[in-house]
């Protein structure tokens, strides 16, 4: 066959306006390609091994990757190779009705927008044309770099790798009759997360199988070759059966390229009789493994196939596009020109995405609706006497324990156990996951509470489950939280771009560094906080800070009935004083903050307090300046994301929009006085909004330096300047610049 260039208008569809080269012939195209396989009431392959389901799921692979190379080559950017040989088994995947699907690999994004293109998911962001696709890619409010949550069809963010296994694996937990495909590079395979995700997963939940894994193995990562690129097929299929799947579908296209074939091949560069034979052989596998994964055995497929196979250039070399990559460029023509189907091949690949499982991914996919959630009304909240000693933490985990009751399908994760944490009736009420049962330990086969040692898989199966619909919590010390991060981020971020509303990601970080004194400053970590509080300008995402137990109630209830945020809670697990009421505690996180304490005098402090135990020394601060006739107040910031004023953060750019601040009449009847110290147990970062709004002319700020091994809390406010006296002496001497 040869290339040409575009037909007459009156004989080309109007989707196809904008592919640069068409093909004038195809082998067999008039035999096995002159109608459509699925249509109404077809939604899949009526069967994956006869030779026209073969010929048109080679078809559908070469279209994916002519739009791959035409849309990044149309930007000179973007990442066409890794995707390009994974088409495939993803053609294959989608033709066989399998609509849900995720991806670990962000590099892989114009690969899926090609398919959500042909299914015409693309059309609800107004993309109707390749040419508009072109237009669109890689541009703001177009198709992004990497898959976000803002793209039609497509479930699940894709950005740093090691993060994809987690959708899945959510996905397959709330949808049991589902199957989740999720695409894996090799390069990625080096990271140390998804391998054992899995494994924990499988031992955890040895019923839900609804998750396959698909290996693109090429032999390259993003600027070299992979780590696994050594390996040989046995070792590759030991590794996996390894980390607990019963099924490894292995299909290497050196066995069809004949004897010469290299290690790594490229199947489009075989004959038709061997590209049907790979094509076939990848599309059993494809059809064989998600059968398996429905019916009860964990199955992967692996794709071993070059890197690159079908586009611009081959291994790592195929990775990027760079600014020398134009369409007018010899490598990327020819790129084009190689894989140009004629009118017919786009015509029949449009009709079998457009009714593959149902009908386009951006009205059948999970996502695409809101999830159905059993009623939390009502919740069980103890008030607790202002004055008394409680311990935040337990109570917490109270309501915790009534959601899971109410919520067969909620489930908590947490790494380092929720008893070290004082939320031990979390687990006498819900049970931790594991496959040996023992009440000593609350631990049993069916149990909602999630313990694989690994902050990412504690994290990324919370976060993902929220992302699908569910209700989930993630619970962490928060000295070991950082691991988990990453895809807290990921999603949080995503979440700010959905298109329907979900549940909140909510997390609690607990044993601070305070609580933490005698093992050091490895458990230490408290500036993960200001991770959070650089995210807060984004627009969706609440640190909350709850002063004791009854405020720490009232925030996870605030929490559960939100969408679309990312919602952090800190708190202590030692016995505390309770400072406010439950309708205090709901009116501070609604205004942002709130009055503990004031006092009257000749002058006014104002304390601007985040967290709990760090009260203590405020309050005793406050009582030595009383002694000196001096004034103050104790202001709880209790929501910080509430004390920004409105142009601080993109509020208003988010899905679920949430636009209350507090106005300035309020925040300065709360914080203005003579000077302002504000006082945290973390970093500063927190109290941005404060020190960014204050009129006050002195301010200044008391907050965590450097960890150490101490006895007690006293001693680490000791240690890093923070106690009752340095910040009495502080104040006075703040008093006096004022008044210099």
């Amino acid at each position: 066959m040869s290339a040409q260039m575009q037909p007459t208008p009156e004989t080309l569809p109007a989707f196809c306006e904008g592919i640069q080269y068409f093909a004038d012939s195809f082998p067999e195209i008039d035999r096995l390609g002159a109608a459509p396989l699925l249509g109404p009431g077809q939604p899949a392959l009526p069967d994956a091994t006869s030779e026209a389901s073969v010929y048109q799921t080679l078809l559908a692979a070469d279209a994916l990757r002519y739009l791959t190379l035409q849309v990044t080559g149309s930007k000179s950017s973007g990442h066409p190779g890794g995707f390009a040989s994974s088409a495939d088994a993803v053609a294959a995947l989608h033709l066989l009705g399998h609509r849900n699907m995720v991806t670990e690999v962000g590099h892989h994004a114009p690969g899926f927008y090609s398919a959500m293109f042909l299914d015409t998911s693309l059309e609800d962001m107004g993309i109707h044309s390749v040419s508009e696709m072109r237009t669109r890619f890689r541009e703001r409010h177009g198709l992004l770099g990497h898959l976000s949550g803002a793209i039609p069809g497509l479930l699940a963010p894709a950005g740093p790798l090691g993060q994809g296994q987690h959708f899945a694996l959510a996905g397959a937990y709330l949808y049991r009759d589902k199957l989740f495909p999720v695409t894996i590079g090799d390069g990625g395979l080096g990271e140390p997360y998804i391998m054992s995700a899995f494994q924990h997963f499988a031992t955890a939940y040895p019923d839900v199988t609804n998750y396959l894994p698909v290996l693109v193995w090429n032999g390259y990562s993003q600027e070299h070759h992979s780590m696994v690129s050594l390996w040989d097929n046995g070792r590759m299929a030991a590794y996996w059966r390894a980390h607990g799947f019963d099924e490894v579908h292995l299909v290497d296209a050196r066995d069809f390229g004949g004897a010469d074939a290299p290690v790594y091949a490229d199947s489009t560069t075989f004959d038709f009789k061997q590209r049907m034979a790979f094509t076939g052989a990848i599309l059993k596998a494809a059809d064989t493994a998600a059968k398996s994964a429905l019916s009860g055995r964990r199955a992967c497929l692996i794709v071993k196939q070059l890197k690159g196979a079908g586009v611009h250039a081959t291994g790592a070399k195929s990775h990027n596009l760079y600014a020398h990559h134009t369409l007018d460029s010899d490598d990327v023509k020819s790129g084009l020109q190689r894989r140009a189907l004629p009118i017919q091949a786009w015509k029949v690949t449009r009709e079998n995405f457009r009714h593959a499982g149902g009908g386009p991914a951006a009205k059948v996919a999970v996502t695409e609706t809101a999830r159905a959630l059993p009623s939390l009304d009502g919740l069980p909240l103890t008030e607790f006497a202002v004055g008394e000693n409680h311990i935040p933490t337990t109570a917490f985990g109270h309501v915790v324990g009534e959601v899971g009751k109410r919520d067969p399908l909620f489930v908590v994760t947490n790494a380092d156990g929720n008893e070290a944490s004082g939320m031990a009736n979390i687990n006498k009420a819900l049970t931790i996951r594991h496959p040996t049962a023992d009440d000593l330990y609350f631990q049993g086969p069916s149990g909602q509470v999630y313990e694989p040692l690994n902050e990412d898989a504690c994290a990324g199966l919370a976060v993902g489950v929220s992302l699908f619909g569910g209700r989930s919590l993630w619970c962490s010390y928060e000295s070991f939280a950082i691991n988990g991060l990453p895809i807290w981020q990921t999603v949080t971020q995503a979440m700010a771009e959905l298109r329907r509303a979900t549940p909140a990601t909510v997390c609690l970080f607990t044993a601070g560094a305070l609580e933490q004194g005698r093992n050091g400053w490895t458990h230490q970590r408290p500036e993960i906080e200001s991770y959070f509080a650089a995210m807060m300008r984004n627009g969706n995402v609440y640190p909350l800070f709850p002063v004791d137990a009854n405020m720490i109630q009232a925030s996870y209830d605030w929490a559960l009935r939100q969408h679309n945020k990312g919602i952090v809670i800190t708190a202590s697990k030692s016995p505390l004083p309770v400072h406010a009421t439950m309708a205090q505690s709901r009116q501070a996180i609604d205004d942002g903050a709130m009055v503990l304490q004031e006092r009257p005098g000749s002058h006014s402090v104002v304390f601007a307090v985040t967290g709990d135990m760090v009260l203590q020394p405020v309050f005793a601060a406050a009582d030595k300046l009383a002694e000196a006739g001096i004034g103050s107040r104790i202001v709880a910031v209790v929501n910080p994301r509430r004390l920004y004023r409105p142009t601080d953060v993109l509020w208003d750019s988010v899905s679920e929009p949430d636009g209350r601040f507090m106005g300035d009449d309020a925040f300065r009847a709360m914080f203005h006085g003579d000077v302002l110290i504000g006082v945290t147990g973390g970093p500063s970062a927190p109290l941005e909004p404060v020190l960014l709004r204050s009129q006050a002319r002195e301010r200044d700020v008391f907050c965590w330096k450097r960890g150490e091994t101490t006895a007690s809390p006293q001693q680490l406010f000791d240690f890093n300047g923070m106690n009752a006296q340095a910040m009495h002496e502080r104040a006075l001497a703040m008093l006096e610049w004022a008044a210099a």
